[in-house]
């Protein structure tokens, strides 16, 4: 796991790359990578790579990057994990590749060599890295399919600057600090900013699942090499397999991605709640024979005793399966403590990620490198009330087009009223409802379409809901066709929620402390040979999930209905700070928070 950065000044006419500048953005992701750095510009200064490393494979110095290959044309830096890079390694070592050390940058740098772009179909990670080709004149820059690792970069037309961090590019003092109307919309709508979007108009994501090439000539192409959408979205196949057989090859589907996420020359274990999701993982993991498994649970004093407070099934599922356990206590206190590191940790705005932050300090206390992490089991199996809340909506407004005049109507005549008397998304359900990316926007969604111009800049609110509803609410042909409603909602949590929050605040609060963490089910094997059974049995629940154990979750554990992680975060930044006593409720802590951000970057 590491921090990466660049500056590629591919125009005749740009400044060559100063040193005190890559130096400024590589250090100021040092808690991404502690454990070594390091700097390669080219001889002309055009090109110039950056690493900060934090050690996970080969603890060596030859696991030092940027890494060139042996010839010194070909450049890489690197930021994440590959997972199948022993296989890969062994291919490479029968097509006559010599390694010089035991990591898996070494093979990325080599199957490079080997396939070129093509080795994005053969990967099996989270990553997100740059390569350099001397020979082509190119840089080339790829993220993994999920998106579990983030990559930010801006093109002012001269010079292309990236980096693992927002924060980190703005050590550059090139780079404008104007607000995008869309991200500052699109957080406003769902609690986080939806790629490729940042809330800076000069800095974008690569997309989940690209490529970015660049050439001298400044030609820049960015292109899909996999898109989770297309694999949920396939046409069913029929199958003689039956619920049994089908759930034994989940097992092993399972059982494979844990021992792979495993794979560490550092000290690992696992966030553990009271859900099944990270409870089914520790049982894997345990009949798997890793022995000196290691766990941490987060607990809040204020929910002690009630239906909030995970500890003592999560201690009951740490003895259930023999692990070194350990339960860290959070105290308002401890928040208040923390809240300004926290905000200067978050490098975009989010509604969450404080418990991601407090949960990856108490386990980097524990002595864990890696953590392994349940984060997807919802979006895979089913586990969130949107699935089965927006098929239900869809269904019965079907009859009226998104958009449609009756919908408007309603939702103007309405709004003013029903914002005093219940939650203000039920005046757009006939305008949103009938379709499933309508009904997603009501079910998730924070503030409304209607209501952006009274938090916003009224221009600001029209000039980024313009551009940005298309693409939250146009239903593309491969969604209106799914094969089925389950797939249809799972495409849109992966891709939204799970996408720009859950993964993106994990990436950040986990880096802060220097942690890595790995997510066993957002895994693009999983994915693929999950829906090749999803397709034959039908089924994406958790009843399926944790029929991969042997040894079942204890009772308590199994029927626990599920809460989610909750935090009281909202109500302890109302009572202690005067300028946010607005901020109660989720709505209030977003706007706290968004100007926190805006704050901290212009």
């Amino acid at each position: 796991m590491c921090g990466i950065a660049g500056i590629y000044a591919y125009k005749h006419n740009a400044s060559p790359v100063d040193p005190d500048e890559l130096n400024r953005i590589r250090d100021a992701m040092q808690h991404r990578g502690p454990d070594d750095c390091g700097n390669w510009i080219s001889d002309n200064r055009e090109i110039a790579l950056a690493n900060r490393r934090l050690r996970i494979f080969d603890l060596s110095d030859k696991g030092h990057q940027p890494m060139l290959s042996q010839d010194g044309n070909i450049v890489l830096t690197f930021n994440g994990a590959i997972y199948n890079y022993r296989e890969l390694r062994k291919e490479l070592d029968a097509q006559g590749h010599v390694f010089r050390s035991t990591s898996d940058t070494e093979v990325l740098l080599q199957l490079y060599q080997e396939k070129g772009r093509a080795m994005l179909e053969v990967l099996r990670g989270m990553y997100a890295f740059a390569i350099w080709d001397q020979n082509k004149q190119q840089l080339f820059i790829a993220r993994d399919p999920f998106g579990i690792k983030p990559l930010y970069y801006a093109d002012d037309g001269k010079t292309l600057r990236f980096a693992s961090e927002i924060k980190a590019l703005l050590k550059s003092t090139s780079i404008s600090r104007e607000l995008d109307p869309c991200a500052a919309v699109g957080f406003h709508l769902l609690g986080s900013v939806p790629e490729p979007y940042t809330l800076l108009k000069a800095v974008k994501q690569v997309p989940a699942g690209h490529s970015l090439t660049i050439t001298r000539e400044g030609d820049i192409s960015i292109e899909p090499f996999c898109r989770i959408e297309d694999i949920l979205y396939a046409e069913r196949e029929t199958s003689a397999l039956t619920l049994s057989e089908a759930r034994e090859q989940l097992a092993v589907i399972l059982k494979d991605s844990v021992d792979k996420h495993l794979i560490a020359d550092v000290p690992t274990g696992f966030f553990l709640s009271a859900g099944r999701d990270s409870g089914t993982l520790v049982g894997l993991a345990a009949e798997l024979g890793h022995s000196d498994i290691h766990t941490v649970t987060l607990g809040f004093k204020e929910f002690s005793g009630t239906a909030h407070d995970e500890s003592s099934l999560a201690e009951e599922v740490g003895r259930h399966y023999a692990t070194r356990h350990k339960t860290i206590w959070v105290t308002k206190q401890d928040f208040k403590d923390s809240l300004p590191a926290f905000l200067n940790s978050m490098d975009q705005p989010t509604i969450d990620g404080l418990n991601s932050y407090f949960v990856s300090r108490v386990a980097v206390q524990s002595g864990l490198t890696v953590a392994l992490s349940g984060l997807g089991g919802d979006e895979l199996f089913s586990g969130y009330p949107s699935f089965t809340d927006i098929p239900r909506i869809v269904a019965a407004l079907k009859f009226l087009p998104p958009g449609s005049l009756l919908g408007k109507g309603f939702r103007t005549l309405s709004a003013p009223f029903l914002k005093h008397l219940t939650s203000p998304k039920y005046a757009g359900v006939l305008e949103y409802g009938g379709s499933y990316r309508g009904a997603y926007l009501l079910r998730r969604g924070l503030f409304m379409p209607w209501e952006l111009p009274e938090v916003l800049d009224p221009d600001i609110a029209r000039a980024g809901w313009k551009e940005l509803e298309p693409q939250l609410l146009n239903e593309n042909q491969a969604l209106s066709s799914a094969s089925s409603p389950q797939a249809r909602v799972s495409a849109l949590e992966l891709s939204l929620y799970m996408r720009n929050q859950l993964l993106r605040d994990t990436d950040w609060a986990s880096m802060a402390h220097s942690l890595e963490v790995r997510t066993p089910l957002v895994d693009i094997t999983v994915l693929r040979e999950l829906c090749k059974v999803a397709r034959q049995t039908d089924f994406f629940s958790k009843e399926d999930m944790t029929s991969a154990l042997k040894k079942p979750l204890p009772e308590r554990v199994r029927s626990r209905a599920k809460t989610g992680f909750a935090v009281p975060i909202r109500d302890w930044i109302a009572e202690d700070n005067p300028e946010a006593s607005q901020a109660r409720g989720l709505r209030g802590w977003a706007q706290y928070v968004f100007q926190r951000y805006v704050e901290s970057v212009s």
